[in-house]
């Protein structure tokens, strides 16, 4: 395959990291962005500012030789800190300590890191490029700038990382249906924000607020933890960021009853709606009203395509052909995870791309529609569950029986967060523990009247152990 040349068109996180993965490999690559160079224009997001790092997206960073370079920039996140509308919070911790852990990371320095990447790599990258046409019979492919001159560009082997809204996807599509179904979620989001506690004004600061600034801290709230008030139908969550502000992000249905997007249409209404069901976050908001009546309701969806490929000429991946919702915190490591399987296979390739487009997706597919199945639960679990008794029972005789028997019990956050077993495996995994839990629990009301003894038995009885 060396000597062979790849184009990427879509130069965001997954797009930058395979042409690093590609380019190290000596492999020609050209990267194709629509978007101005960030480092030159300033980051232009439109989705999430800040994102969660976990296992997956590390194994890819780390093969870029990365790891070190986006984790200085991090913030840990040990575990779900839950609000209760009373202003109480509790900690449930991700893992068994602090070696398994989530990473909070700013979309926009973690893209120019993986930009900077590419570029000294050997990769080529064009911005302000917008794909506009594709030609698969004549393998080309025609951008356009800013001022909407055109320009074609010899393309025989191209990869499509472009996201959600992919116009790769798109020509793809109709030279070849590819199969696409989008499932809307029927829920929007709202960005919002908690600045750092320097920045907080005098009005908003409790007495232990005043203490904390006064003692230097930069985080008005626990900056080592994803911050959830879960209120059963909808939910606000709060990612730590570097500098010491949060983003805070509210979920709401998009209609309905109140309350919905539609009952809550600006920032008069939501100043009531917080007072109400998230009383403790108002007062750390001080650009409340101007954010909510600024910032658009984003969409949320997953996306099911039958194919991924288009024979060897043309291939998907990360948003542009899995796209989920956010809830697992694994969209940017799927697509990580993508590049680190795909980038081997193309460098030990011989010939046409044909196979390994087709061995990839044979191998991916069922991963991200196991990751997708995954990410609409955890939506209600974060939602509702985590404040539910029987989720609470669950979660602590999953922990018991992960510390007595780590060979045969581990909870599926853990699974999917903290290991490599590929996302089919700890969905299928994953039920099977959760019906012994509940066979396990059946009659008992309380975790410390089951007979643990037994209970491993049964464990090591019904599921073999873990693979290694």
């Amino acid at each position: 395959m060396h000597g062979k040349h790849i184009t990427i068109v879509g130069a965001g996180l997954v797009g930058s990291l395979l042409a690093t993965l590609l380019a190290q490999r000596g492999i020609s690559v050209d990267l194709f962005e629509k978007r101005p160079d960030p480092r030159r224009a300033g980051f232009v997001g439109g989705r999430s500012i800040n994102l969660a790092l976990s296992e997956r997206g590390l194994v890819a960073l780390r093969m870029a030789g990365l790891e070190h370079a986006v984790l200085d920039q991090a913030v840990m996140m040990r575990g779900r800190m839950v609000h209760d509308r009373d202003g109480h919070a509790a900690l449930q911790r991700y893992g068994v300590d602090d070696s398994e852990v989530n990473q909070s990371v700013s979309r926009g320095a973690l893209n120019i890191a993986l930009l900077d990447a590419a570029e000294k790599a050997g990769a080529t990258v064009h911005f302000d490029r917008a794909l506009v046409a594709a030609d698969f019979d004549r393998h080309t492919l025609t951008f356009a700038d800013r001022s909407g001159t055109r320009v074609k560009r010899d393309a025989a082997v191209v990869i499509g990382a472009d996201g959600a809204g992919s116009t790769m996807r798109a020509a793809m599509d109709r030279h070849s249906p590819l199969g696409q179904h989008v499932e809307p979620l029927g829920h929007g989001y709202k960005e919002l924000e908690i600045p750092p506690l320097p920045d907080l004004p005098e009005s908003a600061l409790t007495p232990a607020l005043r203490e904390k600034r006064a003692a230097g801290e930069r985080f008005a709230i626990e900056p080592h933890a994803l911050h959830i008030w879960p209120r059963g139908n909808c939910m606000c969550i709060a990612l730590p960021n570097a500098e010491g502000s949060f983003t805070v992000t509210l979920f709401l249905p998009r209609d309905g009853d109140h309350p919905s997007f539609r009952s809550v249409p600006d920032a008069a209404a939501a100043r009531r709606y917080f007072a109400t069901d998230y009383a403790d976050t108002l007062p750390l908001m001080p650009g409340f009203d101007a954010d909510y009546d600024t910032h658009a309701v984003g969409s949320l969806a997953t996306l099911y395509l039958d194919r991924w490929h288009l024979g060897g000429q043309a291939l998907l991946v990360g948003d542009a052909a899995h796209a989920i919702v956010p809830f697992h915190g694994q969209g940017m490591n799927a697509g990580f995870e993508d590049t680190a399987l795909l980038a081997p296979l193309i460098a030990e390739a011989d010939g046409d791309m044909d196979d390994v487009f087709a061995r990839f997706q044979k191998q991916r597919k069922p991963d991200a529609d196991a990751i997708a199945a995954m990410a609409l639960e955890n939506y209600v679990e974060m939602r509702d569950s985590v404040v539910d008794p029987d989720y609470l029972r669950k979660r602590q005789l999953g922990t018991s029986l992960a510390d007595r028997a780590p060979r045969h019990f581990m909870p599926r956050y853990r699974m999917v967060t903290f290991t490599r077993l590929p996302y089919a495996y700890c969905l299928e995994r994953g039920a099977a523990q959760d019906m012994l839990l509940t066979q396990l629990l059946h009659g008992h009301e309380r975790v410390e009247d089951i007979d643990m003894d037994a209970a491993l038995a049964t464990l090591r009885a019904t599921l073999p152990p873990l693979p290694a």
